[in-house]
This record gives structure tokens, C-alpha cells and sequence, in this order.
């Protein structure tokens, strides 16, 4: 009874409204002006002979209804159109293209598209089998630290490993074969509660350092910067602290624990490096900080920790108890540091050669220590800027990415500029040793922004951004190139990337075949599921 009544009332009011109208309006179609389906099907599901292939490759492909287009039809791997053989109806046979790469298959007739399967174009540059970290991280990588056994330290911003923190979590640091199998012998706890940026050892010490302030029990009094052991717990001292129990005039001594590194900053710490045997630090923080354990209020109930803090901006360097070394980019007069830069920076440190613990700076920035800078600069080891480095007016815009190769002498850079040195360099530039263009290296163009590029030992160039196409070719935000910025012949068969690298580091598989280990934030590499740390063997 209600189903009727509610049909009736619907009826009144479509009557209604149709005796409101003043004239009567035409429904169009939207849909009038679309294709008509071409009734061509690449089956997805039928896989081609070969199922993989080298350029060159003569590939057959199941496919129906594609016959009557003979001619005009055009077919592509992942982006690159190949040549197309013979086409019956049921089969197309291709040539896999030059610059063919993994991916999608499609059909082109006219302006319409038609998907097939995925083919795996085999290349120079491979996932490595040897490495056993599969899973990866739920987090970003910033870091792989070399250690003299072979293993290694991974840091960054993740809390699982390679699923082995399901039920508890690996916090931001672990340690891991030669081949990426996790430690378990290397107990950090909960370890850091903020992400790591960079690690290095000292006299048998890990210092790591980043955005936290609290390491496994040690849940407080730390900047950003602390002190390991080698068994991966916070290196403690004990103080004696004073205190009044609330029914006595009387004082207790209470023994406590507290980082025995006593310093930091009032922000994220980038970069770490050993220099002159301390601790050299840079970011984008404003204050060195550090504390007095131990002082009772005035009245003696409780002991308090006395934070200080002193004006020092982007470059400090600590000594290795965690003091201010005053002695380096500090002005004893004022008590503070040098200005620095007027922008955002990043740092590279140089530990090889004539420019032995000489430090890059580069970023976004128009002046360094109150001088005119192209946003970027090198300091002598004593922090002064060094004016042998020659960039001329620098970049005419910011710089994202620096990497050096001490076998090639040269550095690499990416960012928004379009000049270096007053001439064009869009997005990248190669730089000689004394920080001149290195007008050998022309790069062509990218449609895209580049993240991150480094120049391997042979002269081949890693890049990694949120380019589609490079000089035309499709490279789904990684390629390499050669020296002189071609593409690469041979390197560049991979399929998409989806992400950012941080770092690229020569290394070398299991069986000993040359390889890459690739960091960063990124969850695919070669068109398959890959998250923030990989090894590829490259030949």
C-alpha cells in the first residue's frame, strides 16, 4: 500500500512540474559525439612470443578485429611505436624499438587507443636477484652506511624492514648484511622517535643524526643529534641529580642516565660529517642547544635540566662530547655564528684529494656570509668561503641536487635553474673541480622536473625526477645517459619509476657482477612493486 502511494505521488509531481514549464527543453545525449568502438581486441590475457625481448626482437601479439586497419594501425612499447611486421586476423608480429622499454603495450588507430598486455624488454640495467631485501621499507631511505665488516646500517623514516618490524617495529635504523638481510644482534629498542638523515662513526661510536628527540629509553634530552654504541644503544652517562623529599629539610642524591653526548640543535639536522676529527653539521636550524643536568630548583623539590641555547645558523661543528667548537664560523665577540646563507641549503663534504674535508654548500640562497652567492658555494676546512671555487654568478636559481664522483673529478647538479655561470643550463649542469661549466656534458630536453643525478665512475649518468619523456623518448622518471648527456644505448630498457632517489651508491651483487644499491622514496622500479631500497646489476 505504501509502495502505491509513494508511485502516485511521484506521478503529481512529475505532472506538476511539467504544466510549470513555459517551453519545453530538448535532452541532448551526451555521449552523441564519441567514437564508435573499433571492435579491436589486444588480448591482455594471452601472453607474447618471446614474452621478453631485446631491441630488435620480432614479438607476436594475439590480437582480433585489427586486419581492416592494416596500414593505418600503429603499435608501441610503453610509449616507443615500433615497426609492425604482418598483421592476419589473429596475430600481430613487431620489432621491439630501439628505445623500446617494460610496460604497456597498445594499439594507435587514429586518435583511439587499445591496451594489451605488459612485455618485459630486456636490457642492460636489472633488479638483482642476490638482494634479499624484497619487501623494502615503509618509509623513506635516506642513507646506507658501509660498515668495515661488510654490513650495513640503513637509516631514514621507515618503522618495518623488509617486514621484519610487523610485531615490532624497526624504528628509523637497521643493520644488514651485504646483501640486505636484516640484523636482529643489533638491539636499538624502540630506537629513534624522528626520522634519520645521516650516520657516521667515530672512535667506535655511531652518531646519528636528524629530526627526533628521543632514542629507545632515552626519551628526552636529545636535539636532533646523539651518540651510539655499537651494540645500537644511546651512549649514557650517569649524573647525580639532587632532590628534597616533600617531608624533610633533608637532600637525596639520585643517580640518573642521560646522553652522554650533550648537544645539538633547535631543528633538523641534514647532513653529518667527520672533520678535523669532530662533528661537522649543517640544516637549516637556527641554534646550537645544549643542557645542565644535576641543578636542583630553589628550593630543592625536584631537579630540573637547564636548556642553553646559542645563535649559530645552518653550519656548526661539535666536538665529540657534544660541546660548540668555537673555534670554527664563530665570532667570539658576539657570541654567535656566521650569518650563512639567506636561503635554504644542503651540503656535500669532500673527503678525497686537494679539496680533502672541504665543504659544498647549495640550495636557495643569493648571499653566504654577507656576499653575493649563486646558490651554491665551497668552504675551505677552516669555513671561510674559498674562493678558488669558481662559479662565476652561479645558478640563476635553486639547486636541488649535488653529487660528486672523485674518480671522474667532476660534480653534478640539478634544480629550477636555466644558466650556470651565465650560460644555459636548464635543470642540470656537469661542473669541473674548480666549480667552472663543463661545457661537454649537453644535456637535451626533459618535460619534467629532475629530482636527483649522479655520475657513476665510468662516466655514465644516473637520473631519477618526474620527467615522462627525455629528448623525446619515453623514460618514466629514471634514465641514464653517457657523459655527454645522450641516452644511454642499452641502459635504458626499464620500465616506470614512481618516486624519488636520495642516493646511488657503486657496489657490487653477490656474484660479484657490477651493481648499483638505489635509495630514496619510491615504491616502483621497472614497472614492478619496489619500496625505497633496491640493488640493480648494471653491465
Amino acid at each position: 500500500m505504501k509502495r502505491h502511494l509513494y508511485t502516485i505521488i511521484l506521478l503529481i509531481a512529475i505532472i506538476a512540474s511539467q504544466g510549470c514549464r513555459k517551453e519545453n527543453v530538448e535532452l541532448v545525449d551526451p555521449y552523441a559525439d564519441g567514437k564508435a568502438p573499433l571492435g579491436i581486441n589486444l588480448n591482455k590475457d594471452a601472453d607474447p612470443v618471446p614474452a621478453i625481448g631485446g631491441p630488435g626482437t620480432e614479438v607476436t601479439f594475439k590480437v582480433t578485429g585489427l586486419k581492416e586497419y592494416d596500414g593505418t594501425a600503429r603499435f608501441f612499447f610503453n610509449g616507443e611505436e615500433a615497426e609492425i611486421v604482418t598483421i592476419t586476423d589473429a596475430e600481430i608480429k613487431v620489432k621491439v624499438p630501439q628505445w623500446g622499454s617494460t610496460g604497456i603495450t597498445s594499439i594507435v588507430v587514429g586518435d583511439q587507443l587499445v591496451l594489451g598486455p605488459e612485455f618485459k624488454v630486456t636490457g642492460l640495467v636489472n633488479l638483482d636477484p642476490s638482494f634479499r631485501t624484497t619487501a623494502g621499507t615503509n618509509g623513506p631511505v635516506s642513507q646506507v652506511f658501509p660498515l668495515v665488516d661488510g654490513r650495513s646500517l640503513v637509516i631514514g623514516s621507515f618503522t618495518n624492514y623488509d617486514n621484519k618490524g610487523v610485531i615490532t617495529p624497526i624504528n628509523r635504523i637497521a643493520r644488514v648484511s651485504a646483501d640486505g638481510d636484516y640484523d636482529r644482534s643489533f638491539r636499538t629498542g624502540k630506537a629513534a622517535n624522528g626520522s634519520l638523515s645521516r650516520v657516521i662513526e667515530i672512535n667506535n661510536k655511531f652518531y646519528i643524526s636528524g629530526g627526533f628527540s628521543g632514542y629507545n629509553q632515552r626519551t628526552e634530552n636529545i636535539s636532533n643529534i646523539t651518540a651510539l654504541s655499537n651494540t645500537g644503544a644511546v651512549d649514557s652517562i650517569g649524573i647525580m641529580v639532587y632532590k628534597r623529599p616533600t617531608s624533610s629539610s633533608s637532600t637525596i642524591d639520585t643517580l640518573k642516565w642521560f646522553p652522554r653526548f650533550n648537544g645539538g640543535t633547535n631543528s633538523y639536522i641534514d647532513k653529518i660529517y667527520k672533520h678535523q676529527n669532530k662533528i661537522l653539521a649543517t640544516g637549516n636550524f637556527r641554534y646550537y642547544v645544549k643542557r645542565t643536568y644535576g641543578k636542583p630548583n630553589y628550593d630543592f623539590t625536584r631537579d630540573t635540566v637547564i636548556v642553553d641555547s646559542t645563535e649559530i645558523r645552518q653550519v656548526l661543528r661539535f666536538n665529540l662530547d657534544g660541546s660548540l667548537d668555537k673555534t670554527y664560523r664563530f665570532n667570539t665577540s658576539t657570541n654567535k655564528g656566521m650569518v650563512s646563507a639567506n636561503g635554504y641549503i644542503s651540503s656535500y663534504m669532500h673527503t678525497e684529494g686537494a679539496n680533502f674535508e672541504k665543504l659544498l654548500v647549495f640550495g636557495q640562497f643569493t648571499t653566504f656570509d654577507g656576499k653575493t652567492a649563486g646558490n651554491i658555494v665551497r668552504l675551505n676546512v677552516d669555513g671561510t668561503v674559498d674562493e678558488s671555487f669558481q662559479t662565476g654568478v652561479g645558478a640563476d636559481n635553486g639547486i636541488s641536487s649535488l653529487t660528486y664522483n672523485s674518480v671522474t673529478k667532476k660534480y653534478l647538479i640539478t634544480g629550477a635553474f636555466r644558466n650556470y655561470g651565465g650560460r644555459p643550463a636548464i635543470g642540470i649542469a656537469l661542473l669541473n673541480e674548480d666549480g667552472s661549466l663543463d661545457n661537454s656534458f649537453q644535456p637535451k630536453v626533459f618535460d619534467n622536473y629532475l629530482g636527483f643525478a649522479r655520475q657513476l665512475n665510468d662516466g655514465l649518468i644516473v637520473l631519477s625526477g618526474g620527467f615522462k619523456k627525455y629528448n623525446g623518448v619515453t623514460r618514466n622518471g629514471f634514465a641514464i645517459l653517457t657523459a655527454t648527456g645522450e641516452l644511454a644505448d642499452g641502459y635504458n630498457a626499464t620500465g616506470p619509476f614512481r618516486g624519488s632517489l636520495y642516493d646511488v651508491v657503486e657496489t657490487q651483487s653477490a656474484d660479484g657482477k657490477r651493481a648499483l644499491l638505489l635509495m630514496g622514496s619510491f615504491y616502483k622500479f621497472d614497472n614492478e612493486d619496489r619500496n625505497n631500497i633496491i640493488r640493480v646489476t648494471i653491465e
